[in-house]
């Protein structure tokens, strides 16, 4: 008992005190319903409530079996009476010790059957947190296992969207060159429409010439027209390859963005898988905690009954 923490001491009377007033002085409670109210461990609250107990059920103290003064003082002719009534005093006493040892040991009888209770149902406590902290380890399994897929994932999704991104900074280099084309062939376009006018209107002025210099300006003509008509299909076809890269253009700007968002909900169910496996990991240390005063709280040998005062 000496070595039992005072402050544990003193909650664990207390608890005790509070629960037995609570039930009305007619049942003292039971060790584990003071262990659980005091948060103390079983030991101690054994041995502390094997004294509350006794304290509780002390008794007056023992009629003295030497002769009483009154006796001594009596005639001689009644010390016999006298010293008979004084036997039966006495074996009254050895009757009250005896009584009170039969009644500690019920005590301690009720009290092994109460540890033995306590014990069964912190081993069935201790059976559902390991039942919970396996529940909880393969959960933080399936969630690393969600954590990686969603990781792989991510990392596919990226890897798309960065090739999109090339993909129409590509298709936007190639829409600038036919861009350019598209110019060149305008700016030539417009360089034979200058000549063929100007060569016709120098037709127009020679119109008085020689019939050969005339026909040489009607083939001339006829040639630019071919020239002007060549150009126009060729401005045409550039710009029709142009329509197409634009439409390309946007079609990959549209996949870019598609990845981006595919990206970044990937991120936050990452985000989201982190934090519930985080979650379960305290759930497993919270769990864990109460085991290790359970285990290490052995059953304490019953005490051996007194032998009565001879």
């Amino acid at each position: 008992m000496d070595t039992i923490n005072p402050d544990a001491r003193a909650r664990i009377i207390a608890a005790a005190d509070q629960l037995y007033e609570a039930g009305g002085r007619a049942d003292f409670p039971t060790v584990d319903a003071v262990r659980r109210a005091a948060k103390a461990d079983m030991n101690t609250t054994s041995a502390v409530m094997k004294e509350w107990r006794r304290i509780q059920t002390a008794t007056p103290a023992a009629v003295a079996v030497a002769i009483p003064e009154r006796v001594q003082q009596a005639q001689q002719t009644a010390l016999a009476a006298l010293w008979s009534e004084a036997q039966e005093l006495a074996n009254e006493a050895l009757t009250a010790a005896q009584q009170a040892w039969e009644a500690e040991r019920a005590e301690a009888e009720a009290l092994r059957a109460e540890l033995s209770q306590a014990f069964e149902a912190q081993a069935a406590e201790l059976a559902a947190a390991q039942s919970r902290i396996a529940e909880l380890e393969a959960g933080a399994e399936q969630s690393a296992q969600e954590l990686a897929d969603v990781r792989a994932s991510l990392a596919q999704v990226q890897e798309q969207a960065h090739t999109a991104e090339a993909r129409a900074v590509e298709i936007e280099r190639r829409a600038g060159e036919l861009r350019a084309e598209l110019d060149r062939a305008h700016v030539e376009a417009d360089r034979l429409r200058a000549e063929a006018i100007d060569q016709k209107q120098h037709a127009q002025a020679l119109a008085g010439e020689l019939a050969t210099v005339k026909a040489k300006a009607e083939a001339t003509e006829q040639a630019h027209q071919e020239q002007r008509k060549t150009a126009a299909e060729e401005a045409h076809r550039t710009a029709e390859r142009m329509a197409k890269a634009e439409a390309d253009r946007e079609e990959a700007r549209r996949d870019a963005a598609k990845a981006r968002e595919e990206a970044a909900r990937l991120a936050g169910k990452l985000d989201a898988l982190t934090e519930q496996n985080a979650a379960l990991l305290a759930a497993m240390k919270a769990t864990e905690a109460p085991q290790a005063s359970t285990e290490a709280a052995p059953a304490k040998p019953a005490r051996k009954p007194r032998k009565p005062a001879e």
